[in-house]
């Protein structure tokens, strides 16, 4: 009678809740243990990132308790910066949770040579210096033609945004030239274009139309100013378009130009 006095009892039910309750806890912890020990050493198969932007790749990785470092980067003309150019290990490695991925991106700002560091380029010839730049990924143009007496195609001035940084006199070498920029070139001619707007101030009549011809120039209306008896012994007083010295002219115009038969007082 005691006996199922004891199994009809609240103290029998509440033993028989807390016998119930820590074989619970052993369960989940075992079947825990047997999730634990069953994945444990488990490969994943790597998933593919070149081609994604950096930002994507970390998140997606992240999911997928991989980590991702960067370990070069280079610039690509015409990519976006941060794109993954190429991971190790490959993609659909296999490979355990938390490995370290290590990718090359693209670079967000383009490399810059100073111009001391390009080709000599004045004075050279046009066609064989573009393809020197070429390999430096630096495009090269002609921008125009100025007449000049050595040979045609040579390069006598270099332009970049706009602003001239190689001449005859002019070398601009702490300039920075982006990778994939573009400079531009006036070329030497024989014929055709522009040509310097010379100085004839000074000059004598005869040197005045030798140097005219010279950058294949023409003689306009002459004016004589007073009494001019030998015009070949006359000079130069003053000219129209008037001299500039960084204006060009298209070859074959006129100058007009005024003289006297007196050399001028202000000429050496």
């Amino acid at each position: 009678m005691k006996i199922l006095q004891f199994l009809t009892s609240k103290a029998f039910f509440k033993q028989l809740l807390y016998i119930a309750i820590f074989l619970g806890v052993i369960l989940f912890a075992v079947l825990m243990w047997l999730k634990f020990y069953t994945n444990h050493g488990q490969k994943l198969a790597l998933p593919d990132y070149i081609g994604e932007q950096m930002n994507d790749a970390l998140k997606d990785a992240e999911d997928k308790t991989f980590q991702i470092l960067v370990h070069d980067s280079i610039h690509i003309v015409g990519k976006p910066g941060g794109q993954i150019l190429d991971q190790n290990p490959k993609p659909g490695s296999e490979v355990k949770e938390g490995r370290k991925i290590y990718v090359r991106t693209t670079k967000y700002n383009s490399d810059q040579y100073p111009l001391s560091k390009l080709p000599q380029l004045y004075g050279n010839d046009f066609d064989q210096k573009k393809r020197e730049l070429k390999f430096q990924e630096i495009n090269a143009v002609i921008k125009d033609y100025k007449y000049d007496p050595a040979e045609p195609n040579h390069i006598l001035e270099v332009y970049y945004k706009g602003e001239k940084i190689v001449s005859g006199t002019v070398f601009k070498k702490s300039v920075m030239v982006e990778k994939g920029g573009t400079l531009e070139m006036i070329l030497s001619s024989r014929g055709g274009g522009k040509t310097d707007l010379p100085d004839l101030k000074c000059y004598s009549y005869p040197e005045a139309v030798f140097y005219l011809e010279q950058l294949k120039l023409k003689v306009g209306n002459v004016n004589k100013i007073g009494t001019v008896t030998n015009l070949d012994s006359a000079y130069i007083v003053s000219q129209n378009p008037a001299f500039d010295p960084i204006k060009t002219i298209e070859r074959g115009t006129p100058v007009d130009i005024s003289v006297q038969q007196s050399k001028p007082s202000q000429c050496n």
